[in-house]
């Protein structure tokens, strides 16, 4: 039974894989148009202006949009592959052969005796739940490296230093791949990684490290957990606007400062929690890696400053890794996700004009979405910690004292 159930996994996977991504493809090349802004618009114009600037071989330094690690420059600039299309269905192209070669990873790590298939789903059902906007930035690309890492994790922690380091070089959060990594030679491999790439780039590209700056100044996006704080306070007058700052949709006005630094004592508290994990936690499994890689990204997104609909992708490729193992106790966590995702695709782009205006509709979608990471941040972490973290054990019970009256016992 288990091998048929297998066989028919294995047959509807690429199946539904391609349905979907075909009706993605057809989206981003605008054949069928997405309700709501438009999701390509950032591929289109942001992606080729920093491409052409990167063609040049200096970063975008006076653009603040530009807010990412070095190695990004190579995924903006991987379009160059293709010269025979046009920058952005190029892109595309190579999105979708990214996502095509996770699924292949995933299926066949899956196959595995004690591994599972229910991770390759996880991925084909959850990409297409965000839309479009997925396949319109080059998330998918920093998500693939992060799951190769933690799949090579077990066997290879050289290979997992490596290649987290190079995910935090494209987009930061890979970095958080190793909380749970045991092996000194993954950290050494991380750190020769880390100051290779950075060396290199800092040697051959001016502004390697701009993107600092222009994160550090960044407010509460209209997104976030932090945003709906003034949703709420935009109908009882206060006096703030909603602009484009930085590249996204933001709050500014009154009080958004004060939020933003609540934001980031929320993120400074999860670190401080997932730090506390690191030192107690005991037991390590073969799934503890992947666990404790999505329960901190997954803290992390929730309290960020942005939770841009792509962040969600992290998480459903993190999502899948935990599944793939059959010993996982991130089942309901992964469940809530999913559900985001498509509430996220339902605040954005669908009805993104009601989340700006605050409306009645938007301040629902926003608040069962970051309600849904919330619980699932929650539900996550109360599940790490009970399966690495031994419960405290009873103090000793002390010895009977010896009787001197008794009589011994004659051999």
């Amino acid at each position: 039974m288990k091998t048929t159930g297998t066989r028919r996994s294995l047959a509807w996977l690429p199946v539904v894989w391609c349905l979907t991504r075909l009706l993605l493809l057809l989206f981003v090349l605008k054949v069928y148009v997405f309700p709501g802004p438009d999701v390509t618009s950032d591929v289109h114009v942001i992606y080729r202006g920093w491409y052409e600037v990167l063609s040049t071989g200096t970063f975008p330094l006076r653009d603040v949009t530009w807010q990412y690690p070095p190695a990004a420059a190579l995924a903006i600039l991987s379009p160059g592959l293709l010269p025979f299309l046009d920058y952005g269905t190029a892109f595309f192209v190579l999105v979708c052969v990214t996502d095509l070669a996770v699924l292949a990873l995933m299926t066949y790590a899956g196959r595995r005796p004690g591994r599972s298939l229910r991770g390759a789903w996880v991925w084909v059902i959850g990409v297409p739940l965000l839309g479009p906007t997925v396949y319109a930035r080059y998330d998918v690309m920093v998500t693939a490296v992060a799951m190769a890492a933690l799949l090579a994790g077990a066997r290879h922690p050289k290979a997992l230093g490596a290649l987290a380091a190079f995910g935090a070089l494209l987009k930061v959060w890979p970095a958080m791949l190793l909380l749970a990594a045991r092996r000194r030679s993954a950290w050494v491999s991380a750190l020769v990684t880390g100051i290779v790439v950075t060396g290199a780039f800092a040697l051959t590209m001016p502004g390697a490290f701009a993107f600092l700056t222009f994160q550090r100044d960044r407010g509460t996006e209209v997104e976030s957990l932090g945003a709906l704080v003034f949703h709420v306070a935009r109908h009882f007058g206060w006096q703030g606007e909603v602009k484009l700052n930085y590249g996204s949709i933001e709050f500014i006005g009154p009080y958004v400062s004060e939020v933003s630094t609540g934001a980031l004592f929320l993120t400074g508290a999860a670190f401080g929690w997932l730090v506390l994990w690191r030192l107690l936690a005991r037991r390590f499994e073969e799934h503890t890696l992947a666990d404790a890689a999505f329960v901190a990204v997954l803290m992390f997104t929730t309290t960020s400053r942005v939770i841009s609909p792509q962040y969600m992708v992290w998480l459903v490729g993190l999502a899948a890794v935990c599944l793939y193992f059959l010993g996982s106790r991130m089942r309901l966590p992964v469940v809530l996700v999913l559900v985001a995702c498509f509430v996220t695709v339902l605040e954005f782009p669908f009805y993104f004009a009601n989340v700006v205006a605050s409306d009645g509709l938007g301040l629902t979608l926003l608040f069962l979405r970051n309600g849904l990471l919330v619980a699932a941040a929650l539900l996550a972490a109360r599940a790490l910690w009970r399966a690495a973290v031994p419960r405290t054990l009873p103090a000793p019970v002390p010895a009977q004292p010896v009787r001197t009256d008794e009589t011994p016992v004659s051999s």
